[in-house]
């Protein structure tokens, strides 16, 4: 599991991202980038990180289900992903 801190900051910058997104596409728009400048550097979505919605683990992550492959993994021979099963052939 990832620090408390690290998945605080995480959905601090998501919080960012999402409340300066309007006014950051009006200002690239615009060409203002001083004042895109001077705003918060964590309203930017380039700052954001794909992270295991369970452990927070940055590494490893499949967009489709939100987990990192040791929690799919883990999830699909314990039956709790429905349609999805360990091959064998």
């Amino acid at each position: 599991m990832a620090k408390a801190s690290v998945t605080a900051r995480q959905k601090k910058r998501e919080r960012l991202v999402a409340q300066h997104a309007t006014k950051r596409a009006a200002l690239k728009e615009a060409g203002d980038w001083k004042a895109l400048d001077d705003m918060p550097k964590n309203s930017s979505s380039v700052r954001l990180k794909n992270r295991c919605q369970l452990t927070g683990r940055p590494r490893g992550y499949t967009r489709y289900f939100g987990l990192s492959r040791i929690m799919l993994r883990d999830m699909a021979l314990n039956g709790k992903i429905p349609g999805l099963k360990k091959a064998s052939w």
